[in-house]
């Protein structure tokens, strides 16, 4: 990095986190990324296929409170995710 881009880093990270969002959000709107249909297509079906199964009753779900429970007990316990994959 310059030192230029060094001091707005510095100055960037003196700011509030809503001020801080609101930038990355701008610079990332900057790039001008090409928007890939397929990938995007590919997407939308799988969310279609993954819907029709769960009301099929072919596959379930975790109530949200489970999975905020895993969360916090993952961001406590940082090394707990090595046991959890590799019991899968």
């Amino acid at each position: 990095m310059t030192p230029n881009t060094q001091q707005i880093l510095r100055d960037v990270l003196n700011l509030p986190p809503v001020d801080r969002a609101e930038l990355v959000e701008k610079i990332l709107a900057s790039f001008e990324f090409p928007a890939d249909e397929d990938i995007d297509a590919a997407w939308a079906k799988e969310a279609e296929e993954r819907i029709d199964a769960f009301e099929r009753g072919e596959i379930g779900s975790t109530p949200a409170i489970e999975v905020f429970k895993d969360i916090d007990h993952l961001h406590r316990h940082p090394d707990s995710w090595k046991r959890r994959l590799n019991s899968i």
